[in-house]
């Protein structure tokens, strides 16, 4: 699942400016848990705090979300995985702004299994009676690592499975509570690790790559958002999250089974976390 934030706005004064400055923002989100938190709470603030007024939600795959940033369809594109997305990053690269990292702890990411399978290497896994290795979307670069590299270099036996990443993760739920062996693809932040007890594998012929080793997580925005949209811009550029906050805003989401309540419910119990984006946001100047 992927999602466009459009947020149409009115006439919005920035700083000590007087001008008046382009006020609808799209947002591309493809669906995974931190990009859905990340875009809602943005959504949340722009609308309550910063005057926007409306936001349109589209589904997107992860290479469109950078061509469409690219192409000026989309004004930015909250979940930046480096060195993950490289190659698509270097495709847009002359036609985007690449901002700081949002994320500022160390993330994880990797084949997994629960902590009651007594397996810590993924050369370990055709001992098991796992049947399954349960991926995610298969425009994820994890996901083809997964098919490319690590299932033939392994030679495993398992089913390889694609399905969105709520899909996956209902069917971890299942297999988890009935203590059943599978292998699934895990990463940090996100609220499995608190739902869930589990051990990322070993990988000795490092088959995932650069998939193992700590990502940055990021924001591309169109070229000339800067410009365009000063107050959009600094927000984007002054949001920072920590692994416990991002996580805390997932679990308050899904408690609330819903992005938006949950985001506005986080936003109430976290201000002096999201008060410094908004004070940069407010002091923009518009063009």
């Amino acid at each position: 699942m992927a999602v466009i934030l459009a947020l149409g706005v009115g006439t919005l004064t920035a700083g000590c400016g007087s001008s008046e400055q382009p006020t609808e923002l799209k947002l591309a989100n493809i669906g995974w848990d931190e990009n859905v938190a990340v875009s809602n709470l943005t959504k949340v603030l722009l609308e309550e705090e910063l005057g926007y007024e409306s936001v349109d939600v589209q589904k997107l795959e992860l290479d469109s979300a950078y061509q469409e940033v690219a192409d000026g369809e989309l004004d930015a594109f909250q979940d930046v995985w480096l060195p993950n997305q490289q190659a698509l990053l270097e495709g847009v690269n002359e036609d985007v702004e690449h901002l700081d990292p949002w994320f500022l702890d160390t993330t994880a990411q990797g084949l997994a299994v629960p902590a009651y399978m007594d397996v810590t290497s993924i050369d370990q896994l055709n001992e098991t009676k796992a049947d399954l290795l349960l991926g995610i979307e298969p425009s994820a670069v994890a996901q083809q690592v997964l098919i490319d590299e690590v299932k033939p270099q392994y030679g495993l036996k398992q089913k390889i499975v694609e399905a969105p990443t709520e899909g996956m993760l209902a069917e971890v739920d299942i297999l988890y509570t009935n203590k059943e062996d599978f292998a699934f693809f895990a990463w940090s932040p996100h609220w499995m690790n608190e739902r869930f007890d589990f051990r990322y594998l070993e990988d000795p012929k490092d088959a995932q790559g650069g998939t193992n080793d700590p990502a940055e997580i990021s924001t591309i925005v169109k070229e000339d958002l800067r410009e365009q949209d000063p107050v959009a811009y600094a927000f984007l550029s002054t949001m920072k999250l920590t692994e416990e906050q991002i996580n805390d805003l997932e679990n308050v989401i899904n408690e609330e089974e819903d992005p938006l309540e949950g985001s506005k419910r986080w936003v109430r119990d976290n201000r002096a976390v999201v008060q410094p984006w908004i004070d940069a946001a407010s002091n923009a100047e518009a063009p």
